[in-house]
């Protein structure tokens, strides 16, 4: 398994972070394939807690090349900013290489960003405000900056002005501030001199490991329930998280991928709007989220949780390809005194087994549960499958068994040495 995705098979926050710093420790390459600084990856090691948000997460090891691929929209300013944090963190010795066609955040997508989703009222999507979907319509539109863009001065100089043009009327459709050419120009040839040394065409630098036979990693952001094209539409994020995006996001055709390890909580969560059958309130929902800490890692925001869902789960899988799964917190349902899965939704008087397209029909998707037993003890110092009780081992059969994916990891704590591997 030389080359393994890290997919996110819920509506992300899963703990991906952590299983894609746990397994890079053996990968030569490890690889973000989408998204931008939205996506928060919290992890933890020697007794200290890095929040990374655009940086991938093999960052740590000064051995492993960490690239930020084509998929990718990055915010140079925010990047950057990262990096000094890991800097004053003791994280300086790394390889880090950036794709010259990977979009550009700009301001004006931040400040678009924002306006917009304010405009839809008790419809917001729950964006970060980031500025991603306007980065990745920009692209789409081909009025976007590209991370080579930075380094042709006056190539730049043009882009920018025929986007300023687009991005200024809508600015003021919105009421809002524009931005003038000269000062953004500035700052943003600025970036790219400071990201020069790490930026190059990465699908070649790709190509040429995969010629190597290196071990490669590729970390996806957010989960496959928020993707564009397979998830809960219209609160999906911007791009597409799946494991079948992997070959545009990077440039490496679909044959080189030999794995897709799916990360999946023990129960589920959601952050922002949208549906979520199997939602929970009151004092189960506030004794998970305080066991999990399940905040933002970006955000802050209180995340949503509920029961472990897999109808989505199936979906997720299906989707994505995914060959195995791994389950996180798990040791955060221990103590939990009614522990449930949702093995079906009924919808309108019958029993369905799939994820409606609209919002509408989701909406009224109600969960079918099957009740599992639940357990006492602490497992967070447990390293073998046996060792596990008996009641967490019939969870984690059972999941199996829905799922139609078998269980390579499981999760007991936040360090990467609190893993089960089978």
């Amino acid at each position: 398994m030389n080359r393994l995705v890290v997919v996110g098979v819920q509506w992300g926050d899963e703990g991906k972070g952590k299983m894609t710093d746990y397994l890079a420790q053996n990968s030569d390459v490890v690889v973000r394939y989408q998204g931008g600084n939205n996506a928060g990856h919290t992890i933890a090691f020697d007794g200290q807690k890095y929040a990374l948000q655009s940086i991938p997460s093999g960052i740590f090891n000064p051995k492993i090349k960490n690239v930020m691929a084509n998929g990718m929209v990055i915010n140079p300013q925010a990047a950057l900013q990262e990096l000094e944090k890991l800097n004053s963190m003791g994280i300086r010795d790394y390889k880090l290489f950036v794709s010259d066609r990977a979009a550009v955040i700009m301001p004006y997508h931040i400040a678009l960003d924002g306006a917009y989703e304010a405009s839809k009222g008790d419809n917001m999507i729950g964006t970060t405000k980031k500025g991603i979907g306007p980065a990745y319509t920009d692209k789409y539109a081909r009025i976007g900056i590209r991370i080579g863009d930075l380094l042709d001065r006056e190539y730049f100089a043009q882009r920018l002005k025929d986007a300023l043009v687009v991005k200024n009327m809508e600015l003021k459709m919105l009421g809002l501030q524009t931005m003038e050419f000269e000062p953004l120009f500035e700052e943003y040839l600025a970036y790219g001199q400071q990201l020069k040394p790490c930026i190059c065409d990465t699908s070649i630098l790709l190509y040429n490991e995969v010629k190597k036979d290196s071990k490669i990693l590729f970390e996806g952001a957010q989960g496959v329930m928020l993707c564009i094209e397979h998830g809960t539409y219209p609160f999906v994020t911007s791009s597409s998280p799946s494991t079948i995006s992997v070959p545009l996001g990077t440039g490496i055709p679909p044959k080189y991928i030999d794995h897709s390890l799916g990360i999946c909580k023990a129960y589920n969560t959601r952050v922002g709007a949208g549906a979520f059958p199997t939602e929970l309130d009151g004092d189960l929902a506030h004794y998970i989220r305080e066991r999990g800490h399940e905040y933002g890692t970006v955000t802050g925001r209180p995340r949503r949780v509920g029961f472990l869902d897999t109808v989505a789960l199936r979906h997720s899988c299906r989707i994505s390809g995914i060959d195995s799964l791994a389950i996180m917190l798990f040791d955060v349902l221990s103590g939990i005194k009614e522990l449930k899965i949702c093995t079906h939704y009924e919808l309108d008087g019958e029993i369905i087994d799939y994820i409606p397209s609209t919002l509408s029909a989701y909406s009224r998707c109600k969960p079918i549960f099957v009740t599992m037993l639940t357990w006492e003890q602490d497992i967070t110092n447990i390293r073998k499958f046996d060792d596990l009780p008996e009641e967490a081992k019939l969870y984690l059969y059972k999941i199996e068994q829905l799922a139609e994916t078998k269980i390579s990891h499981i999760s007991v704590g936040p360090d990467r040495l609190q893993t089960i591997e089978r």
